[in-house]
């Protein structure tokens, strides 16, 4: 058996694009060979495929802890907007790691913590509030070994967005817009800045790996 894929998220983008792939493809053989498992089933098998395996399988907005693998979902109220600018290549995360631990110089890190601010922003379904309430510890780390993301994060800012991070181990960057319409604002200043490869649009939260008709 062979498998066709159309990656839309780049490689090594800190999108969790290879994840996706394989909670499609985890979908999608057991649709042909009719085994006809559970939900709760192939999350046990995509935990074996890899940490993020398992929220591209359920969708919607959850908490991760563990490796990111445990999930609990979490109320999401209405729609986000979002901008995501991609960069020429990508990031090792085994890198981004170990510049985030040269930074940190061997402090002590106070163990993680659900945001309480990010929490009721989501509940509420207020963007204003999810914006501020982003965060990611491994922004400072990609920005270092990649500087010119400090400028695509700028740029964002200063069209607008409510909320700017970059996405996972990066490079790629999401700015959370206010409405559609400023989501094409951000994405035209974006590609105006010549800092990213590509600009592209998305909305949340959204279903998770599913079969869809021809």
């Amino acid at each position: 058996m062979a498998l066709h894929i159309t990656k839309g998220i780049p490689v090594a983008g800190g999108m969790a694009g290879g994840s996706a792939d394989a909670a499609a493809a985890l979908v999608a053989c057991d649709a042909l060979w009719g085994t006809g498992l559970s939900r709760a089933e192939l999350a046990e098998l995509a935990v074996g495929l890899g940490s993020d395996v398992p929220f591209s399988l359920l969708g919607g907005t959850a908490m991760g802890t563990g490796r990111g693998e445990v999930l609990a979902p979490v109320l999401a109220r209405g729609r986000f907007e979002w901008v995501a600018a991609l960069a020429e290549d990508g990031l090792s995360t085994p890198a981004v790691y170990r510049e985030l631990d040269r930074l940190r110089g061997g402090r002590a890190v106070p163990e993680p913590r659900v945001s309480d601010g990010l929490m009721a922003a989501l509940r509420a379904g207020d963007a204003d509030e999810l914006g501020r309430a982003m965060r990611n510890d491994l922004q400072d780390a990609a920005c270092a070994l990649r500087p010119v993301l400090r400028q695509t994060l700028d740029t964002g800012r200063e069209a607008g967005a409510l909320g700017a991070m970059v996405s996972g181990s990066g490079p790629t960057v999401v700015f959370l817009a206010r409405s559609p319409e400023h989501a094409i604002d951000i994405a035209v200043a974006l590609s105006a800045t010549g800092t990213c490869r590509a600009v592209k649009r998305a909305h949340g939260p959204v279903g998770g790996a599913r079969v869809v008709g021809d």
